[in-house]
């Protein structure tokens, strides 16, 4: 492929990111789960929940998370907010890849302590929500979550950007409780944090593809990849970095660009 010139690249994928962010991207996608849902803490879980085993094989991310909202009863909110320990062992046998029911069980424990403290996730991150990006609130977002005793290897389920890390999981929640719902993917439920705050969900087929265009120079998808990739990304729409998510990803995935 040619080199694109500024406005050409911002042009095609204006046209790709338009293309793919459609009501029918969600039944391939793991975001059809908080949709499922329509009060702000079932949403928030759901979607938090759902992004945090969002790797490997998308049919079975899909059917981990559908089971997963099973064994909540269908309310994520009620069970995190009301679960006893005897609850707790219902979620027995649950995993997906390396996050297993005891992830599961301190994960409930974690966002109730949460939302007790914060009253939902949205106030936390507004809360450490005071730099041009998010990834600062993400670092202080994991600290907190680890505040309750727990399992070493459950921390691995959690990115800290501050570690170098992309976060692509918990950037792509960000994305889906933040950005506008218009286009009727994007849940858009959060509105004290900017869009324009958000960073993309850096991933193998963003990373390869954004490196194509040569929005990327960084060989390893970490966070200094994300940052460059941020910055360039801004010069497309600084208000509206991250709906080239879907351009990047939707060429990566559905057109083996």
């Amino acid at each position: 492929m040619k080199k694109l010139s500024k406005s050409e690249l911002k042009e095609f994928l204006d046209e790709k990111a338009a293309f793919y962010e459609q009501p029918k991207f969600i039944e391939t996608d793991p975001i059809q789960i908080p949709h499922l849902f329509t009060r702000k803490e079932d949403i928030e879980i759901a979607g938090f929940l759902t992004a945090t085993i969002s790797w490997g094989n998308r049919k079975s991310i899909l059917n981990n998370a559908h089971k997963l909202m099973l064994l909540l009863g269908n309310s994520p909110y009620d069970y995190v907010m009301n679960h006893s320990e005897t609850s707790l062992e219902g979620l027995e046998g649950f995993v997906h890849r390396t996050f297993n029911s005891k992830d599961l069980s301190y994960f409930i424990k974690a966002l109730q302590n949460i939302y007790n403290k914060y009253g939902d996730l949205e106030s936390f991150f507004s809360r450490y929500n005071e730099e041009e990006y998010l990834q600062s609130a993400i670092h202080h977002f994991k600290k907190e979550f680890f505040t309750l005793p727990h399992l070493p290897r459950t921390q691995k389920h959690i990115s800290d950007p501050h570690k170098n890390s992309a976060a692509k999981r918990i950037n792509m929640f960000l994305r889906w409780m933040v950005r506008d719902s218009t286009p009727g993917v994007d849940l858009g439920i959060w509105k004290s944090i900017s869009p324009s705050q958000l960073s993309c969900p850096l991933d193998v087929h963003s990373g390869n593809v954004a490196r194509k265009l040569g929005l990327l120079s960084r060989k390893q998808n970490d966070a200094k990849a994300l940052n460059q990739l941020d910055v360039n990304l801004r010069l497309l729409d600084p208000l509206d970095p991250i709906k080239y998510d879907y351009a990047l990803f939707g060429l990566g995935v559905f057109e083996k660009f």
